[in-house]
This record gives structure tokens, sequence and C-alpha cells, in this order.
């Protein structure tokens, strides 16, 4: 198979863009997945089964959350080798990711088995899901392999320049996810175990169609025991790189945990409404998220290909694609709040309650639209040390003490306590920005 996607030839713009697009479209997928698991067990099951898969289904988040987060450092170093159009320092960076995310993969598998129960207790599952809630995650958890399979297959592919196919895997796999839920869940009465056996079925059997697509296709790494060896320089610059990346996406996701814990304590009304903003954050954040992992790729490929510039051009690229699209959702957040609010719950107390919030932190869509594609940009510069200080002085520094400090001084202004997330997003965008130049100066300096 051929490298159809090379990242440091042609036109900024639509290079950037047509391999920006399958990552936003992958991650909308994936954002759909956790949801289908929710809505069929609610048709078919309990109110304590959807508690349990809702709070099943933030654990394996955070799992996810953590593995994405190395396998980047994978896209990064196949990408930076790629570039520099070195096959076979490309092939072993392929088969070292790919053999320490297996390794990786059963030390996660044993570890969260035996945290479980203690996860559980401190996520506060209600007594009445914790049984099922242990069934999930129990499931689940045996089946990290295939995570960390599918995400560091992924990962390879999009450093290779390739963000077609991750696409049309992760949609196998949700495809395989509703039809294993309706059967299991609504057939066979498997409640819990049902979706949770769903989820592992159809990450495990898309892992093995990549596999085998991949071989017949004549992908330049052959998937076989003798290929998966671990190279002990590559294996260094990948947890130095991959590392960071995964504890800064842990405590980006603590800190916004930290502010559902804080709203939960100021009445149902407020709680729901907050719940709501969130499931638009999603949303409304995927373009800079999807374009910052893509910039991530772009920018390894063309630094390994020694074209700096190219690379900064794919970050003024990537910050407009970013921005323009973040507007959208800005601009009805400013404009009508109470349909987005409405599409969820109509209740008139939720919606009064999410008015000023909605307007408030929606301004934080803008703000991430340049933290991420710069964190995005330099990532794929092996820069990861920054982006992960930075992110977590944001997360534990910032956020979460003014959080405490809103709660404590202003607790009835959902207006304030939205306000928090754009500051601090647009303070780490300035202090970024200028770090971005900064470093592209003196490296020109020293050209």
């Amino acid at each position: 198979m051929k490298n159809e996607h090379l990242l440091t030839e042609g036109n900024v713009f639509p290079v950037l863009l047509s391999f920006s697009v399958p990552f936003l479209i992958a991650n909308v997928i994936q954002a759909l997945y956790g949801a289908v698991d929710l809505m069929v067990i609610g048709r078919y099951c309990s109110p304590e089964s959807v508690a349990a898969v809702s709070t099943g289904t933030q654990v394996t988040q955070i799992i996810t959350s953590m593995v994405s987060g190395l396998t980047l450092g994978g896209t990064i170093l196949v990408g930076k080798y790629t570039g520099m159009r070195k096959e076979e320092e490309t092939k072993r960076a392929i088969g070292t990711t790919l053999t320490l995310f297996a390794l990786i993969s059963i030390l996660l598998t044993f570890v969260m088995l035996l945290c479980a129960d203690p996860i559980l207790a401190a996520l506060q599952t209600p007594a009445e899901s914790v049984a099922g809630a242990k069934r999930y995650v129990t499931i689940c958890f045996c089946g990290i392999f295939f995570i960390c399979g599918y995400n560091a297959i992924s990962a390879i592919l999009r450093g290779y320049g390739d963000s077609r196919r991750p696409m049309y895997f992760v949609a196998l796999s949700c495809v395989l996810n509703v039809i294993g839920d309706v059967v299991l869940v609504g057939f066979f009465h498997m409640d819990v175990a049902g979706t949770a056996l769903a989820t592992v079925f159809s990450q495990g059997i898309s892992m093995v169609c990549a596999v085998l697509y991949l071989n017949r296709r004549k992908f330049i790494f052959t998937f076989r025991p003798a290929n998966l060896r671990i190279d002990g320089k590559l294996a260094k610059e990948l947890a130095f790189v991959g590392i960071p990346i995964s504890l800064q996406e842990c405590m980006v996701r603590l800190s916004f945990l930290y502010l559902t814990s804080v709203t939960n304590r100021l009445g149902v009304h407020a709680a729901a409404a907050v719940g709501i903003a969130s499931k638009y954050d999603v949303f409304a954040m995927l373009p800079a998220n999807s374009i910052a992992s893509a910039l991530a790729a772009v920018t390894a490929q063309n630094y390994g290909a020694g074209k700096p510039k190219r690379a900064l051009q794919s970050l003024a690229a990537g910050v407009c694609f970013a921005f323009l699209a973040s507007a959208c959702f800005w601009a009805w957040a400013q404009l009508s709040p109470e349909t987005m609010i409405g599409i969820f719950d109509k209740d008139a107390q939720i919606v009064a309650a999410g008015i000023p919030f909605f307007r408030s932190c929606s301004y934080d869509y803008l703000a991430v639209a340049f933290v991420f594609t710069l964190n995005g940009f330099l990532n794929g510069r092996s820069q990861t040390v920054f982006t992960m200080i930075s992110c977590c002085f944001g997360a534990l520094a910032l956020r979460m003490p003014l959080i405490h400090l809103a709660y404590t001084y202003c607790p009835d202004n959902l207006f304030v306590i939205g306000c928090i997330a754009p500051a601090v997003s647009g303070f780490m965008a300035v202090y970024t920005l200028a770090y971005v130049i900064f470093s592209a100066r003196k490296r020109k300096g020293t050209a």
C-alpha cells in the first residue's frame, strides 16, 4: 500500500483540510459511541442500569484518554520518520509502537481490574447501581487490549499520512456496537453485561479487520510476530513524546470532573444546565480537537522533511479552520441559548439557569480553537513537555482554584462560573502563542 497522503507536498490548505475531515468524522462517531449504549440501555432496562452504564462509561473514557494520548506519540514518531523518507526507521517505529502498546494493555488490564471497586467508590456510584457498574467496567477492562490495539493502528496510519482508513475502522466498530447492543440487550436481555460485551466485541473485530486489511493491501509494515520488536531508542522517544500528552489529557479531564462535582452541589437545575452544556462542549470543540490531532501529524512530517515554514503555514490554516467552526456554536449560544438547552430539556427552571452559563462559557469555544491548534503544532514538534506543563498548569493551578473561588463567593451566579473556562483558555492561548513565536524566531536565528 503506497503512502497516498504525503503531507509534505501540495497546497497547504487543501492538504490540511482533506486530512482533518476524516479526523473530525471519526471523532464524531466516537462521541456518539457511548450515547448509543445509554440509548439502548434506557430503552430496554431500568434506571439503575442506566446509571451503571453512565458511570462505567466515565471510567472507560478515562482509559481511552490515557491510551489516545500515548498513541498520539506513535503518530508523531511515525510521522517524523515518514517525512524524513526513512523507511526502515518508520517500520521499526511501527513495530515498537505496536509491541509497547500490547504490553501496556496487559499491564493496564490487571491494574484496572484490581482497582475497579475503589474507582467506582470514588465516583460515588449510587448503591443500587454498583453491581451493574462493576459488571460493565470488568468486561470493558478485559477488552483494553483491543482499545490499545485499535488506537495504536489508527495512530500509525495517521502518522503515515492516512486519516481515512482509521475513520472506516471506527465506523465499522460503531455499526457493530449498535447491532450488538440491540441483539444482546434487546433480544437476549443481557442488560449491562450485554452492552459491555457489544463494546468489546465491536472493538476487537474492528482491530482484527484492520490488521487483515492492511496486510492484504501490502502496508509498509507487515503484521506478524517476527516484526513485533522494541527498539530501545525509539521506545524512549515514544515515551518522551507520548507520556506528557497522556498526562495532560488526564489533567484536563480531571478539571472538568471537578466542575461537575461543584455544580452538582448547586441544585438539580444548575447541575442539569451545566450537564447539558458539557454535551455541547464535546461537539463544539470537536473541530478544534480534530484539527489539532491532524496538525500533530502534519507538523511531524514537515519537520522531519526539513520544511518548518510549511508546518507554520499549516498551523495558520488550522487556526482559521478551527476558529470558524467553533464560532458557529458560539454564535448559537449568544443568539439563542434557550434553543440549545431545549433540545435536551424544556424545563423552564433549567433553561433559566442555563442561559447565563451558556452565554459566558461559550467563549471557551473560541479560545480553545487557538489553544488546541497551537498545542497540536507543538506536539508535532515533539515539544510535549511544554504542552503538558501548560495544560496541567491551566487545569490544576488556574481552572480548579478559580472554580472553587467562584463556588465559595458566587455560588448562585452561573454566569461567573461559566466565565472561568474561557478566561483560563484565553490566558493559555496568549502565552502559548508567544512561545510558538519565540521558538520559531529562535530556530530561524540558529538556522
